[in-house]
């Protein structure tokens, strides 16, 4: 939902003669508002969408602005425009995902207790961030040289060392044996999903992170992550690079993924991204990541409230109906016209959205804007 040139979004109402959004922002450029018009030169800045995973996706970084530039200027056929690309999950689903790299002695612990890992990491570098407890900096350029040299790999190298680690893991399940020490569960589905992928072996060194509905990751610039399964609302920034190295069948780009990744080693309760209520709207709780292309509000209106208006803010928004039924009318179109789950209505700025609700269970929508 939104007006890349790979996926302008179609409006449906037929009143429109323009046939995508992308095209009638063009025409009405006042309806980004004015701070987004002259920020972002007159185009919506974000995307919007709804992933529902049951395999899992790549791993992957996304490039910051410098670098989104030079790929797309030296790879256009991979890296399709020059823009950043920091994106935010929010679970509709318990929702699965690997999110920035674990702490230091995590991933020691699986270099120690996981042979097969061990043996692709290599002495030098194991030994290197042995010797960096303590000092983050340190820490860091060790993980890079860690994951670096994981990640070039031979294939048959990495690809019989995968084998014996779910041989292994596959004989201490069937056992009844414990595997949460090597991540047995996870490391069987993931490899079932892409037998001899390189990425099986990411679990050792990134987050394995749960979200539940509401909670949301922020993922910014060269932060490693892949989402494993669930279902989410995803915002971003209106862009299509990503740099790829594992859990694929597209492009993968090994160097540019190790040399752009951010390697600071954090626990994973640090990559849940908090969300505050609205002090002026008891029902909307905003999640605002250190970015200024985007902003979420999750609306709950609770079964007990018929009438709702949504709030006018000085940015386009796009609203997403994820649950629940409503009469909606707005000042530009005072004609009533129902929406309910998977309604999708684009919100000029300044302008509101009054709701009466029809649904007994209340009403559960996202939108997305810029709050600059």
């Amino acid at each position: 939902m939104g007006t890349h040139p790979k996926g302008d979004a179609v409006i449906k109402d037929n009143r429109i003669p323009q046939r995508t959004l992308g095209q009638w922002i063009a025409e009405n450029p006042a309806c980004l508002g004015s701070k987004v018009k002259a920020t972002f030169h007159g185009q919506l800045p974000f995307l919007f969408k709804v992933l529902s995973v049951n395999t899992a996706l790549s791993i992957q970084a996304h490039p910051n602005r410098e670098l989104a530039a030079q790929l797309h200027a030296q790879f256009p056929e991979h890296y399709p425009d020059n823009n950043h690309k920091p994106e935010m999950a929010i679970a509709l689903t318990q929702f699965e995902g690997l999110c920035g790299f674990r702490p230091v002695e995590e991933i020691l612990a699986f270099l120690n207790t996981v042979p097969e890992f061990h043996a692709l990491v290599g002495n030098e570098a194991s030994d290197e961030l042995q010797n960096s407890a303590g000092d983050l900096r340190r820490a860091a350029k060790a993980l890079k040289m860690c994951f670096t040299r994981m990640m070039n790999c031979k294939k048959k190298v990495f690809v019989d060392q995968l084998n014996m680690l779910v041989k292994r893991v596959t004989e201490d399940e069937e056992a009844g044996r414990d595997t949460a020490g090597s991540q047995g569960k996870l490391l069987l589905r993931l490899n079932s999903q892409y037998p001899g992928d390189i990425g099986c072996f990411s679990i050792y060194f990134l987050n394995h992170i749960t979200l539940e509905p509401g909670q949301a990751m922020f993922l910014g610039a060269s932060e490693p992550h892949a989402y494993l399964s669930g279902d989410c609302i995803e915002c971003m920034a209106c862009s299509d690079n990503t740099v790829r190295a594992g859990l694929t069948p597209k492009y993968i780009d090994v160097s540019t993924l190790c040399e752009m990744l951010n390697y600071t080693p954090s626990p994973v309760s640090s990559k849940i991204f908090p969300c505050s209520q609205d002090s002026s709207d008891p029902f909307v709780f905003l999640y605002d990541p250190p970015v200024p292309d985007f902003a979420v509000m999750r609306i709950e209106v609770p079964a007990s409230v018929k009438e709702h208006t949504i709030k006018p803010v000085d940015s386009a928004g796009i609203l997403l109906v994820v649950s629940g039924e409503a009469t909606a009318t707005t000042p530009s179109c005072p004609s009533d016209w129902t929406l309910r789950r998977g309604s999708v209505i684009f919100i000029s700025a300044n302008e509101s959205v009054h709701l009466h609700v029809t649904s007994t269970c209340g009403m559960t929508m996202y939108r997305a804007c810029c709050l600059l």
